[in-house]
Formats: structure tokens, sequence, C-alpha cells
């Protein structure tokens, strides 16, 4: 190899490093709304639009790009980069953990990670770094520097990050409905119904209908305190995300926005709601536990060991 070329290839495995100091990460550049090019480093940030509400994040590994929305409103948009070859960064749905302003990886000594926001114990996290336009991090998502302490200021522990491995966009619109809607049809399906809400008395809420199941499952703070058989879930292909908003169509039913989906057809949660068959007293119970900012995903992969995690970590993987 001349002396040239080895130096360039050096200074580019340099630049992807993940141990850059903090004087090698990416400052960042604010842009207007809808710009024409969105570069490495690049950020719109106009959370004015939308000052109150529950805030969930949508990060697309293809597109190499985060999303924030606050009460369905989309109020930022930043470059990333997620993990490199090899480290890849873990898709599924996730709750912040964790949060440090001038947090240090206990994995890589020496690794400074400003505006750490953890997404696992196993050391994913959303933090200021270096974007060289692609993916080189150890698994974590790197933000710029000045987006990342302005993401910092509204999220909290608790807040809903989506990583999706689909350059689909997350949607604007919302379903209005709610699959625990209060509608039960046909006859009740066989299985056992569990419900222990003391495992878990505070913290997020989600919840899984798996189509592969037959079953709903409803998590607080990465806890399993409930599931029940679920019946006539036909025709879900995919998995899909959604977060309850603050607002109710005028039958008083919950909006959802839909953030993340893996499929070719997103399920009208309405539709849905109006043909499943499930116990009221479950029914009764899931009602009480939505909020705003309450995640829900609806799948046909079945929940097991391999998709549903333990506590403190994901709530539903999909790699």
């Amino acid at each position: 190899m001349h002396r040239r070329q080895f130096l360039a290839t050096s200074i580019a495995l340099l630049l992807a490093s993940p141990f850059a100091n903090a004087s090698e990460f990416t400052k960042g550049r604010e842009l207007a709304p809808m710009p024409k090019q969105f570069k490495p480093g690049d950020y719109v940030w106009y959370p004015q639009i939308s000052p109150v509400g529950p805030v969930v994040i949508v990060v697309s590994i293809p597109d190499q790009q985060l999303f924030v929305f606050r009460n369905g409103v989309r109020i930022g948009r930043s470059t990333v980069s997620t993990g490199a070859p090899g480290r890849s960064t873990p898709t599924g749905v996730f709750t912040i953990l964790e949060k440090n302003m001038t947090h240090e990886s206990s994995l890589y000594k020496g690794a400074e990670m400003p505006h750490m926001q953890r997404l696992t114990w196993g050391g994913i996290a959303m933090h200021a770094g270096q974007l060289p336009g692609y993916p080189a991090s150890h698994g974590c998502v790197r933000l710029p520097e000045d987006f990342a302490a302005k993401l910092y200021e509204v999220t909290h522990v608790g807040t809903t990050v989506i990583i999706a491995d689909n350059s689909s966009g997350p949607g604007t619109t919302t379903n209005p409905g709610l699959v625990f809607a209060g509608t039960t049809a046909g006859a009740m399906p066989a299985g056992a119904i569990v419900w222990q809400p003391e495992k878990a008395p505070k913290g997020p809420v989600s919840i899984i209908i798996s189509a592969a199941d037959g079953a709903g499952y409803i998590y607080r703070n990465g806890v399993e305190i409930g599931r029940a058989p679920i019946g006539r879930l036909r025709g879900i292909r995919g998995s899909y995300a959604f977060s309850a908003l603050a607002t109710v169509d005028s039958s008083g039913r919950r909006d959802w926005l839909s953030i993340a989906s893996v499929g070719r057809r997103v399920p009208n949660l309405k539709d849905l709601a109006n043909r499943i068959s499930i116990d009221p007293m479950f029914l009764a119970n899931a009602r009480k536990l939505i909020t705003p900012g309450t995640s829900l995903i609806v799948t046909d992969a079945p929940v097991n060991a391999r998709t549903r995690s333990s506590s403190g970590f994901n709530i539903l993987t999909s790699s």
C-alpha cells in the first residue's frame, strides 16, 4: 500500500472511530423547515409549534435520520449515525431508562457521551457524537451536539423511542379509535387471563397485540403486568407502532399517532376495535392505564423469549 493511500485509510478509520473526543464531535447546523438538502450534522428544530404533550422519537436506520413528535406534531428532525456493520443498532420499541448530561461510557473507557439518553442497560443510548455521514457507532444513535442538547430538554425517563429498520417515514396522521375501546364481538376466546398490576405500580405503559399468539400483553415500566387472549385478529401483516395522543374524536375515542411500521398496510384501529373479542374485565383494566404517550404495538410476530425482553430493557425487538 502506498504511503498516501495508507494515510488516507488511517484518517478515515480514525474519523469513524467510536472513541472520538468531544472536540471532534459534529456541532450541528440548524436549518429552516423543509430543507432541500439534509447533510450530516443538519437538523430542524421547531418545538414551539406544539409546546406541550407526549413526546415520541422515531429513528430510521436506512435514512440515518431521527424524528421528534410532540402530541402528534413533528417538532424536530435530525441526521444521525447509527451502528456500523457488525455492531448494528437494535430495532424495536424502547423507553428512555436514564439521562445524564455528562456521561462517560462504562463499556468504552474514556468515550464521552454528552446528553446521554439510555435505551438499554447493555450500552445502547442516544447521545452527541460524530456524524461522518454513514453508520459508524458501536450501536448507539449519535446526534449533532446542538441537537442532542435540545432533544434532552423535551424528553424524560419513560419517553418512547422507536428504532425502525425500514425507510418508510413516520406517519403524521392519526387513526381515531382504540383497540381496547369497549366493543366485544362473538364468544370469548379461550385462554388464561393474567392481571398483576402490583408487579409494576408505576411507569410508562406499553401494550402489545400479537396476532400470532392471539393475545394482548400489557407492560408497565418494562414489566409484564397483564395478558389475555384476544379473538378475531385476522388480517394483521407486519408490525406497527402507535402512540396515544391527548386528543379524542367526536365519539370520545382517543386518537393514536402511527409512528412506525414494517408492513404494507397499517391497520385501522377503529375497525380492529369493532371486531375483536376480549374479556370485558381485562378490557376495563387496560383502558384505565392508557394515557397520552402510551405505546401500542400491533404485530403478526409472536411475543416470546426472542421478541420479549426482560424488565428495564426494550419492549419489543424485531431484530
